[in-house]
């Protein structure tokens, strides 16, 4: 917008609203054109930012979400009214659980008309919905507000624990015309929009006592110490101490896994036996089994009480939310880990050599078993196999990002699939969803410019398949690897009746790679692991949008994976 403003110049909320995303530095819209943004996503364009254009609105919204995790900046997402708005509510629900910035814009009907529920075109009081599954709602019923809207929106997502802002912007809010100068005076450049939020000293101290004091102690990284961006201090505090560590899955490559410090491949035995453990951007959520019971390895007659937990959170009230915490740790994490690096100093001492020589010993132990299952070679592929083929792949390609959804893909994948760089795994997050593997491979890729492969369930691939076509319409960099067993979990269920398939299986052999085609990118059948390794190094060598159709023994993986325990029923089959 021109700054050389003459009398009677006037401007409109289209061009307001691109020009309070461009003053706050966002230059990436996630979309899907319709009543009445499809002129505004057109402006944009036009003006610079750019715009991805997707098949499904959940899809789009999973990818601001993407983008909200790995750049810190609040990644948009713009919906069509009441249905659009809906589809993209679940993202936005989403970003919420799993604590990404990501602001959901949606058009929608008159406030007078949604207010005497009088039958507009998809009228929806979308604000009501939307306000219990975000982290705040704003409606912007006139122009020269907008500016103080996206400002209120932004430093909402970003600010504190992030999370997803709804923002509405009636149809008619549009094509309202403001005067430029009173519309230039209206736009917000967001200050400071997520303060440092500096723990307190005596905390900081607590913590590092209950630190020094510990024979066992264990940190436990989590997705939010990933997106934290505090790499250097995160470092300097594992290293220094010299204390074991375990990252969540979004945490993976913070330190490289196959660091000497790191405790994943002897996960069940340190969770059992840690005596002071540290959780650094971590929730003691279903997870981490609320940290309770046989996990923790509590032996007290109620099953829980044998650890004391430090807990390093920008937000207070998630301490003490399972469990007591005996050394909160209230601030940003950046600051919380540089205070505790200065307390610490050259005076923490080491770890017990019988903690560290014990985790050593399993590690080994479990390494050198998962060696012998990934060397073997068996007829038809199954998700080891597959599998090995990833893990090498991303050893030599470590700035690959990595997504990853589904029930055995999810749960092989995070444990055959080492990383060595941060923030480059995305998967199912806090809620274990499904549907999130095309949305967020195309934010990688389309805010990075960096190789993504996608790792899928056949199962999971289901939910955003069409997104294929978002890939190649934008030629991104993505490999979709689509693991075919024929079905959810397996392909071998039957159905008693003979009248129909089993619920759980799918089109035998089906061609996935054919969808990859169909728009035009690369699709291929790989039967065994050397096949898979060639298609991957091409497709890495090309950056062509490919699928690649693994071919899996359709008997291989578990009903529910590793969750088993959430399911009833496989729970009941399992133990019978």
């Amino acid at each position: 917008m021109s700054t050389d403003t003459q009398a009677g110049e006037t401007t409109d909320g289209f061009h307001l609203v691109i020009d309070a995303l461009k003053l706050n530095d966002i230059d990436t819209i996630f979309a899907l054109p319709g009543i009445p943004i499809t002129d505004f996503l057109r402006m944009a364009q036009a003006d610079g930012l750019k715009v991805i254009s997707f098949r499904h609105e959940q899809h789009a919204g999973n990818a601001a979400a993407a983008a909200g995790f790995i750049t810190q900046k609040p990644g948009i997402c713009f919906t069509v009214s009441a249905p659009g708005f809906l589809n993209g509510l679940t993202a936005l629900a989403n970003a919420t659980t799993n604590c990404f910035p990501m602001i959901l814009i949606s058009g929608s009907s008159e406030r007078e008309i949604v207010d005497l529920q009088q039958g507009d075109y998809e009228e929806m009081d979308q604000l009501a919905i939307a306000k219990p599954l975000c982290k705040a709602a704003f409606r912007v019923l006139h122009a020269e507000d907008i500016g103080v809207g996206i400002a209120r929106a932004i430093r909402a997502a970003v600010s504190g624990r992030p999370g997803g802002v709804y923002l509405d912007l009636p149809a008619k809010v549009f094509a309202q015309e403001v005067a430029k100068d009173v519309a230039e005076r209206s736009l917000i450049k967001v200050v400071d929009p997520a303060p440092k939020q500096i723990p307190a000293p005596d905390a900081i101290q607590r913590a590092v006592d209950l630190l020094k004091g510990a024979k066992k102690p264990l940190v436990i990284l989590g997705k939010g110490a990933a997106y934290a961006q505090a790499d250097a201090e995160i470092k300097s505090f594992i290293e220094k101490t010299g204390i074991p560590y375990l990252p969540m899955s979004m945490a993976k490559g913070l330190l490289p896994d196959n660091h000497a410090q790191s405790a994943s491949a002897a996960r069940s035995y340190v969770l059992a036996e840690a005596d002071v453990v540290m959780l650094v951007g971590a929730r003691l959520n279903w997870l981490l089994s609320h940290g309770k019971g046989k996990t923790w390895g509590a032996g007290a007659s109620k099953g829980w009480g044998k650890q004391q937990f430090i807990q390093v959170d920008i937000s207070p009230t998630e301490a003490d939310s399972n469990v007591a915490i005996a050394a909160p740790v209230i601030g940003d994490i950046g600051s919380a880990l540089s205070a505790m690096n200065q307390a610490i100093g050259s005076g923490f001492g080491k770890v017990p050599s019988d903690w560290t020589g014990a985790i050593a010993e399993r590690k080994d132990k479990n390494l050198t078993k998962m060696a012998e299952t990934l060397s073997k070679n068996p007829p038809v592929m199954n998700f080891h196999s597959a599998l090995n083929v990833i893990r090498n792949t991303i050893k030599d390609n470590p700035k690959a990002y990595l997504v990853n959804e589904g029930a055995n893909a999810l749960d092989f994948t995070r444990s055959i699939v080492d990383m060595y760089e941060p923030r480059r795994r995305l998967d199912v997050g806090t809620w274990g969803i499904m549907g999130i593997g095309m949305g967020f491979a195309v934010a990688a890729a389309a805010v990075t410019g960096e190789q993504v492969i996608a790792v899928e369930g056949d199962s999971a691939f289901g939910f955003s398949g069409m997104e294929v076509e978002t890939i190649c319409r934008y030629n991104l960099p993505v490999c979709v690897v689509v693991m075919n067993n024929n079905g959810i979990y397996k392909g071998t269920d039957v159905n008693p009746r003979g009248d129909a398939m089993a619920p759980t299986q799918f089109v035998k052999n089906a061609r996935y790679d054919l969808m990859m085609e169909a728009f035009g990118g690369v699709g291929v059948t790989a039967n065994n692991p050397e096949e898979l390794d060639r298609a991957l190094k091409e497709a890495i060598a090309s950056k062509r949008p490919t699928l690649i159709n693994a071919i899996i023994d359709e008997t291989a993986g578990t009903e529910s994976g590793r969750i088993t325990s959430l399911n009833p029923a496989a729970a009941k089959k399992k133990t019978a």
